[in-house]
């Protein structure tokens, strides 16, 4: 069975990701699909990068860094739940990815976007951060705004009905994607 982190990208105190992460576990419960867990970056120390030399080379020096290897390292795939901030992703989700290399290699990803506008933004500058990291990232995604999946700017969360279908096809394609990729990488493995 794939294990897949639904990562959640935002630190910010009395951020709104939360309840969005919680919605994303809670639609990700389908029996025998694939073992889910949250993993939230605020748990995570993990400084502006620190380590003497590039993380492709595998040579971790940092504990934060070896811990946070083996979380990545233990997942077949990820779902990225991550608010827009200026066109863009928060800067600890980019250098949680810049941290590690070869336990991102050969996975999957989806995305789950949120903001007070345009939030595929924070998806599409995502998208290329994770092919350089050869993860491979699903076409599916969702897309939650401010105005429309909250009871008005700042009330609880309530996404749209048909968002449900929509992060039914992010979990289906992160699934098998991670469960394809599973073959590239036991062969790296043997390798």
């Amino acid at each position: 069975m794939m294990k897949i982190a639904v990562i959640l990208a935002s630190t910010r105190p009395g951020r709104t990701g939360e309840a969005v992460a919680r919605w994303v576990m809670d639609n990700a419960v389908t029996p025998g699909d694939a073992d889910y867990e949250l993993v939230d970056l605020d748990d995570h120390t993990l400084p502006d990068l620190d380590e003497p030399v590039p993380p492709a080379a595998g040579l971790y020096a940092a504990p934060h860094t070896l811990a946070w290897a083996e979380v990545v390292g233990r997942f077949d795939g990820y779902v990225f739940v991550t608010p827009e901030y200026n066109h863009s992703f928060p800067g600890k989700l980019k250098n949680a990815l810049d941290r590690v290399w070869a336990e991102w290699n050969n996975k999957a990803a989806g995305f789950v976007s949120y903001g007070a506008d345009g939030r595929v933004r924070a998806v599409e500058a995502l998208r290329p951060v994770c092919a350089t990291l050869r993860i491979a990232d699903v076409g599916p995604a969702v897309a939650l705004t401010a105005r429309d999946d909250w009871d008005g700017f700042g009330g609880p969360f309530t996404p749209r009905d048909f968002q449900q279908q929509n992060l039914a096809g992010v979990l289906d394609a992160a699934v098998s994607w991670s469960t394809a990729l599973s073959t590239i990488r036991n062969t790296s493995d043997r390798s």
